[in-house]
């Protein structure tokens, strides 16, 4: 039996045909359980753990997933490079549903979420100008466009609130901004990986264009959760290759985002 994992994954029930000699762990962390129990596996050589992000039964809506327990027990696991795959809508019409984005930046448009776990003890001030690992993108953009994805390298994600989709005054807003996709769940899960000095990386799979980046009756939940269905067995694959190809061993800056800063509490 696996008890540790070098890369985490954080996504949907429909990827737990992503592991072999997949079994599951039952963890605990100092901010509650996880979201479920922790499936630790292999892809090829590389150990991997999966974390589903709503649960397996979707109980999680966005604004009450347990991001900080969830990001916690991987690295407890001994995770140190995150995957993160999820669906959002694009707010540009040449990015349409069936793309892949690749993003290089975040806007946080959430409210009332716990977004740190340096909240007591005083202030510590953890870099975030740029959200996502450069290693892990370029190695998603490079997996995404070898499995002949309509492929985004960099561009914008704006983190709404939720449950609710956007009105279509703020999608024209967001969209007249420059940022480039819309979703829920890709804050706080950003900014705790850094804070956790994990390499975080997101692979977005557009399902729909946003409610006011074209006419007609908006976005629906049943729509999202139908073409994200149907396009979950190549995402699996992408994960997959994705996984194979990260780095052995870490370069990028993310491993020290720590250094120089005094915590709290030991880090897991």
């Amino acid at each position: 039996m696996l008890t540790r994992a070098d890369i985490g994954v954080i996504g949907g029930s429909g990827f737990y045909s992503l592991l072999d000699d997949a079994e599951e762990i039952q963890l605990s962390t100092p901010y509650g359980p996880p979201s479920d129990v922790v499936t630790v596996g292999r892809i090829g050589s590389r150990s991997v753990a999966f974390i589903p992000r709503h649960g397996r039964d979707h109980r999680f809506p966005p604004h009450r997933i347990p991001y900080r327990a969830n990001l916690w027990a991987l690295r407890s696991l001994g995770v140190r490079q995150v995957l993160a795959p999820s669906a959002v809508g694009s707010l540009r019409v040449e990015h349409g549903p069936g793309a892949i984005v690749i993003p290089d930046q975040l806007v946080d448009r959430t409210s009332g979420r716990v977004q740190t776990y340096y909240d007591t003890s005083g202030a510590v001030h953890v870099s975030f100008s740029d959200p996502y690992c450069p290693s892990g993108r370029a190695v998603a953009v490079d997996a995404a466009r070898s499995g002949g994805w309509d492929t985004v390298d960099g561009g914008t994600l704006v983190v709404i609130e939720g449950p609710r989709f956007s009105t279509r005054a703020e999608s024209r807003w967001f969209a007249s901004n420059g940022w480039t996709i819309v979703g829920m769940t890709g804050f706080p899960e950003a900014v705790l990986a850094r804070e956790l000095a994990l390499c975080y990386t997101s692979l977005s799979l557009v399902t729909d264009l946003d409610a006011g980046v074209e006419a007609g009756e908006g976005v629906t939940h049943e729509e999202v959760m139908k073409f994200f269905a149907q396009n979950v067995a190549r995402m699996r694959t992408l994960v997959a290759d994705a996984v194979e190809a990260l780095p052995t061993e870490r370069t990028c800056s993310c491993g020290s985002a720590l250094d120089g800063l005094k915590l709290p509490f030991e880090l897991p």
